[in-house]
């Protein structure tokens, strides 16, 4: 089984996370032809560099907003600050239909539109509950700038290159005091960063910055399966994501494709994986193809179970039985 693992000791942020994948070994040129796909060629420009942090060296990325003459650099001061207020104008903003429909209207894989979309969506949740509206009035600020919709974009292309089965995570480091965003200043983490990492484990350490963003919390919240600082595993490859400020502690990222050791998952190929999902719009006769793919695609078991979601909604929670080696495969199809 093929798994990255996340080592969040200095926290996440996009550009760093879009770092750490190309130094990983994800071609640039390959991730630049992906992202044309949006057709947004004339708003941005995607760079790297080689750089280094405390004598390690990794991948710096930018994206430089052609609406602005700096590039951006949104690590580890919030998705709402870089090293200054922020100067979006509104024409440069996308709320969360907006880039919601973009993502859709794109020549981009099923599975990158709907990680794409995912990660928006988690964001535009917690948004929505801190603000006390619903997901559809959410507007976004920075989060819906060019920059940021790269980052997420981008991720989700990089995850679908990698092709790993299963991506793990240490504690997750946010750093100490407040930031400034375009409701103030803010405690560390944004309320908006704390609400996506409910049930993560987390940590602070002696920085007094920003460590993790709300975008780098999406990432996370999307992606991982197990939070785990126990690293008895094979280190196969790793990859340094660099972040612009110059810390206490090196700030950077680092991401590694790992083969877990005995202990950890050895067995993983005899375990069995439950995966769920909530459906609130789709007919019984969809369900009843659905449940035909699946267990025609492997799955050991699927089965639905009535439930209410908020607001008093009627829905499906379609569970599906799988094995190690079928879980991607049954997880497209879902």
């Amino acid at each position: 089984m093929k798994i990255l693992y996340y080592d969040c000791f200095a926290g996440l942020s996009g550009d760093m996370n879009l770092g750490a994948m190309i130094d990983l070994g994800v071609d640039l040129e390959q991730l630049k032809a992906e992202l044309a796909k949006l057709g947004l060629d004339h708003e941005f420009k995607l760079t790297a560099r080689k750089d280094e942090k405390h004598g390690i060296f990794g991948t710096k990325v930018d994206v430089v907003d052609f609406n602005h003459d700096h590039d951006h650099h949104h690590d580890h001061h919030h998705d709402h600050e870089h090293d200054h207020e922020h100067a979006h104008g509104h024409a440069s903003l996308r709320d969360f239909s907006d880039i919601r429909e973009l993502i859709l209207k794109s020549d981009l894989s099923e599975r990158v539109k709907n990680d794409s979309i995912k990660m928006f969506e988690i964001i535009a949740e917690a948004e929505a509950k801190i603000h006390g509206k619903k997901i559809e009035e959410v507007h976004f600020h920075e989060v819906g700038a060019i920059d940021s919709i790269i980052d997420v974009i981008g991720t989700a292309i990089c995850m679908d290159i990698l092709e790993v089965d299963r991506v793990m995570s240490s504690t997750v480091e946010l750093g100490s005091g407040f930031v400034k965003c375009a409701h103030g200043l803010m405690p560390i983490p944004a309320p908006a960063t704390a609400e996506i990492l409910k049930g993560i484990p987390i940590k602070s350490t002696i920085e007094k910055n920003e460590m993790t963003t709300p975008t780098g919390a999406a990432i996370l919240k999307a992606y991982v399966s197990e939070f785990t600082d126990d690293k008895r595993f094979m280190i196969k490859n790793i990859g340094y994501g660099l972040g612009s400020r110059n810390l206490k502690i090196p700030n950077l990222v680092r991401v590694m494709i790992v083969e877990m050791e005995d202990g950890i998952g050895a067995s993983d190929e005899n375990k069995q994986w439950i995966m769920e999902t909530n459906i609130d719009d789709m007919s019984s006769e969809h369900l009843v193809y659905a449940e035909e793919r699946l267990l025609a695609a492997g799955a050991l078991d699927v089965y639905k179970t009535p439930i209410i979601m908020k607001k008093g909604r009627p829905a499906i929670k379609l569970s599906v039985l799988s094995q190690s080696e079928d879980l991607k495969k049954l997880q497209h199809i879902i």
